[in-house]
């Protein structure tokens, strides 16, 4: 049974982590793991929402060494929680924080010494062995679960870190807004480290200025791996930029204009990662330099009737993708947007990917998406729009939309909210999406 190791690329005494002032060296990580995995109880499943960056790996190392299963949801919804409760028996959490869920036994990750082993003793895991259970968002309809091998967890960070050349960069530390338990997030901010030798940074900063203090707090290399509704923030910020050696965004393709923007800012090279909760992430682009994407070593894609399917490398199963997708040769392709957002208006076709690409391109927009409505019959006749857009007024945004998109796309009626009802990743569930229009008291104008 061939085994991968937990760790790799760590020299002894480099650094894995920094929390809270101080790093963490591969050696306290590697203690910290087994002195955790001795204290777990005897479980199948482990519910791991430890929102530490560190302790969360700490927890999903210590499960791999027990045979336990990190089991990942896109939220902590009393609703998700229930469901995580009615299909896997015995499942127990592991938080940082002291309300766990009700419904569940609750170990409040505990105080370790730090102290590592003298000697580094990396251990290995069985390639075939189940290290999670990972969910979809919830961006199409309900969360589905899907199970991933602990060879190709480690497979997909060894492939991202040669896709993206981080090899150039040993103990690149890594500041993440993306949640540990978002496969985007665990792939990026938690294997890459553990598989590549980078040091993860333990806080998830949420708000512009701690990003901006938790950059800059760590030395050089460093990169920031963030979400396109993130950026936009950031960007957005009359405040300066530390300075940066990588950028890393997913979870909805970037403008080309937003990705100059940011390299400009950061000073630095910005990539973005392509994939799905099934798949892991597959391809990679540098944004301001091409629209194609690449597949990633061994990964392969093939068309087979109206899908685009992809297998291979640390892809075991064969999976369709959810995009529409013009394969163009020796793994490179171009997105046209999401199968479930084709819509057809008095026989003119567009995507809702293409309309919000054009809807946030709006200077004054900060944030904003189109809706197919709930509408009797099967057609679709009209769609819905929210936006984010303090210093527009409704007549001037149309108009610029008006110059940008065919006039049967054009929202009737437009919302201007606040806020959209986005997750931690940055995406629109789409529950919460229906939940949203349907409390609506906004301004509209049709």
């Amino acid at each position: 049974m061939a085994s991968a190791p937990l760790v790799r690329g760590f020299g002894a005494g480099a650094t894995f982590a920094y929390r809270q002032g101080r790093r963490i060296t591969i050696e306290q990580f590697l203690g910290d793991v087994a002195r955790l995995a001795a204290l777990l109880p005897e479980r199948q499943y482990l519910l791991n929402l430890c929102a530490d960056r560190y302790q969360f790996s700490v927890g999903f190392a210590a499960a791999l060494v027990r045979r336990q299963i990190n089991l990942l949801p896109p939220n902590e919804t009393p609703d998700m929680i229930d469901r995580i409760a009615a299909r896997y028996p015995g499942v127990y959490c592991l938080s940082d924080r002291p309300a766990g869920p009700v419904l569940l036994e609750t170990m409040l990750f505990p105080e370790l010494d730090g102290h590592g082993p003298t000697a580094l003793q990396v251990p290995g895991v069985p390639g075939i062995q189940v290290a999670a259970i990972v969910f979809t968002s919830g961006s199409t309809g309900e969360p589905v679960p899907y199970r991933k091998s602990w060879g190709s967890l480690a497979r997909v960070a060894r492939a991202e870190i040669e896709m993206l050349g981080l090899g150039a960069w040993p103990g690149l530390a890594v500041v993440g807004t993306v949640p540990s338990q978002h496969v985007f997030g665990l792939e990026a901010t938690v294997l890459t480290a553990m598989q590549g030798g980078l040091a993860l940074c333990a806080r998830r900063p949420f708000y512009p200025a701690d990003v901006r203090a938790d950059l800059a707090s760590l030395p050089r290399p460093r990169s920031l791996v963030t979400t396109p509704v993130h950026l936009r923030v950031l960007l957005a910020e009359p405040d300066g930029l530390p300075p940066a050696d990588f950028l890393l965004c997913a979870t909805a393709p970037l403008s080309p204009q937003l990705a100059a923007q940011a390299e400009a800012r950061f000073a630095a090279p910005l990539y973005e990662i392509y994939g799905c909760t099934e798949s892991g992430g597959i391809a990679a682009r540098r944004t301001v330099e091409t629209a194609e994407w690449r597949a990633m070593r061994n990964v392969k894609l093939r068309t087979g009737g109206e899908r685009t399917w992809v297998k291979g490398g640390h892809v075991e199963i064969e999976v369709p993708l959810a995009d529409v997708i013009e394969l163009r040769g020796r793994g490179r392709f171009v997105l046209h947007g999401r199968t479930a957002d084709l819509v057809n208006i008095a026989g003119k076709r567009t995507s809702l990917a293409h309309l919000n690409y054009h809807l946030n391109s709006i200077e004054g927009v900060r944030d904003g998406a189109f809706v197919v409505p709930e509408q009797e019959g099967a057609a679709v006749t009209r769609l819905t729009a929210y936006v984010v857009a303090p210093t527009l007024a409704a007549e001037a945004l149309m108009e610029a939309l008006r110059q940008r998109i065919d006039t049967a796309f054009l929202p009737r009626p437009l919302h201007f909210v606040n806020a959209l009802p986005r997750n931690e990743v940055g995406k629109l569930p789409r529950q919460s999406l229906a939940e949203f229009g349907a409390g609506l008291a906004g301004r509209v104008t049709g």
